[in-house]
């Protein structure tokens, strides 16, 4: 019986593995290994893509984030409002700032609910929340127009959590340029992934950028001279080099998702299909289903070699860590939904046989 992974990373690396293999070559050969031209030419090439005036290339994702609200200067102890209907980062990284998270219910299409949002911002502790973090969830866009118009009358900065949603779009323009500041992972199982660790931070705010530039690293002006308390949140130019490659790539691989997600739409039966946003163009970091008997379905569709993850199983809510300890609001639609959620297997190099088989499968089983 023939598997079809959830995700294949190996795939990836070997569609394009001529180019990768010279770019780390490239970096080896070149004598730098931290920093250099090979991330700042990255840094430029994200930021032509992205359509932001700068890119600031970090460590990882989380530091994206957290880098992001240490440059507003929000205050210690404020208070952060986006979704418990996320992977954990998102939280991580509020309280690795020294903030508060606040967690919010979703809409229909699984993102922050601006409605949750207006209630809480309109209500007695909205004095608090200095900045609010939608969640591009799946490579769904949140609704950054209401978000970014509630921001706007209550005076609070927008950052875009992209971690999944790379060249995602809202009325013709892509994520990541409706907030002040945008912050990416570049993980390896992302639309742009590369192979270890990554993050980068687009925005328009060029002061900002120079800002989060040396908040990156020990807080430097000039090299050993900290201007303020930094970190060390550096992106490998081995990373650099390789992400260049796949970044040319990356709006062709964005098709070929949208096209396998469209063959699955148009013939999955027995359950719910994603729903998209209308004005928005989904990337399908994930393709994730709905079905009331999730991992029964789960275990069918092993025993018929398909493979699937759940995205995520717990609400951060109910984590551990976090379970009342973090302020939330109403999450009646997060909680009807997390049971149902199943995540098919999606990635570029998906072949038509092994998009079938899914569907068959599916089919067969739901």
């Amino acid at each position: 019986m023939d598997i079809v992974p959830q995700i294949d990373l190996k795939a990836g690396y070997l569609e394009h593995k001529a180019a990768i293999d010279a770019a780390v070559m490239r970096v080896l050969e070149s004598g730098w290994y931290v920093g250099g031209e090979e991330v700042a030419g990255f840094e430029r090439d994200f930021a032509a893509w992205a359509g932001t005036k700068e890119a600031v290339a970090v460590a990882n994702g989380t530091d994206a984030l957290v880098l992001a609200l240490k440059a507003f200067d929000l205050g210690p102890g404020s208070r952060v409002a986006t979704v418990s209907h996320t992977a954990v980062a998102t939280v991580a990284a509020i309280e690795l700032a020294g903030l508060v998270p606040v967690l919010l219910d979703i809409d229909e299409f699984g993102c922050l609910d601006p409605a949750a949002l207006d209630q809480l911002l309109s209500g007695p502790d909205g004095r608090h929340v200095r900045a609010v973090i939608p969640v591009h969830l799946y490579g769904q866009p949140a609704d950054v127009a209401a978000i970014g118009a509630l921001s706007a009358r209550y005076g609070i900065p927008v950052l875009e959590d992209c971690a999944q949603a790379h060249g995602a779009t809202f009325d013709g323009r892509k994520v990541g340029t409706f907030g002040r500041v945008a912050a990416y992972s570049l993980y390896p199982t992302k639309n742009l992934g590369a192979l270890g660790d990554g993050g980068i931070i687009a925005t328009d705010d060029v002061e900002l950028a120079e800002r989060l530039r040396g908040l990156r690293e020990y807080g430097w002006r000039a090299r050993y001279i900290s201007a303020e308390a930094g970190q060390n949140s550096r992106l490998d130019p081995i990373q650099a080099a390789i992400l260049k490659v796949k970044l040319a790539h990356l709006d062709h691989d964005n098709a070929r998702r949208r096209a396998i997600a469209e063959t699955y739409d148009a013939n999955l039966e027995g359950v719910e299909i994603p729903r998209v946003r209308p004005g928005a163009t989904h990337v399908y970091h994930q393709y994730v289903i709905r079905h009331p008997d999730r991992e029964g379905l789960r275990e069918r569709l092993k025993a018929k070699g398909v493979m699937t993850n759940v995205h995520y199983p717990e609400p951060v809510h109910r984590q551990p860590a976090y379970q009342r300890r973090v302020p939330t609001g109403t999450m009646s639609k997060t909680e009807a939904l997390l049971p149902r959620v199943l995540s098919l297997p999606m990635y570029p190099q998906m072949t038509q046989a092994q998009v079938a088989q899914v569907i068959e499968a599916v089919r067969a089983s739901a």
